[in-house]
């Protein structure tokens, strides 16, 4: 029963990146979605884009490399969370934060690639714990409204010690 389910996480794993970009696109695309309905063509503010994207960038390098926990001064009061494992709010946001970062010193994320639609902020994210970690790559999806992190959503894959390409995950 144990090689079934190595089997299944194995294929599950094979998979994520399909379901990777199926997730962005439904959060882009769905109905009811909270981002911006503005055509990828014309009708964009490009300026507004890199300001978000220069302040997400910016947060993400202080906050999760550098544990600086005053940069979370641009997150909302009314901070909305997708990660089911962390809470909604700024203050309940930074005190999960603080903890973890307390349990976890050697944590670091490191922004690989990043891109802008509407009021999005994507982020493709080597995440570690340590030097001997192997690591996660996460997307990070941030939505900004007025200079404030209003929403967050990501995605996490651990980085495996083989895989069926020669291909990395970054």
């Amino acid at each position: 029963m144990d090689k079934i389910w190595q089997k299944l996480r194995t294929t599950a794993r094979v998979h994520i990146g399909g379901a990777l970009l199926a997730f962005v696109t439904l959060l882009v695309f769905a109905p009811g979605a909270q981002a911006d309905p503005t055509p990828t063509t014309g009708g964009r503010d490009l300026a507004v884009e890199d300001a978000n994207r220069d302040l997400v960038v910016d947060f993400y390098d202080k906050f999760f490399i550098d544990h600086d926990i005053a940069s979370a001064s641009v997150i909302a009061d009314d901070y909305k969370q997708h990660n089911p494992n962390v809470p909604d709010g700024k203050a309940p946001f930074v005190d999960y934060f603080t903890g973890f970062f307390a349990e976890n010193p050697q944590s670091r994320g490191e922004v690989v690639r990043s891109a802008t639609d509407g009021d999005l902020v994507f982020l493709h994210v080597r995440s570690t714990n340590g030097p001997q970690d192997r690591g996660e790559a996460v997307v990070d999806v941030f939505r900004v409204d007025n200079g404030k992190i209003v929403e967050h959503w990501d995605v996490i894959q651990a980085v495996p010690e083989e895989a069926a390409n020669s291909n990395t995950m970054f």
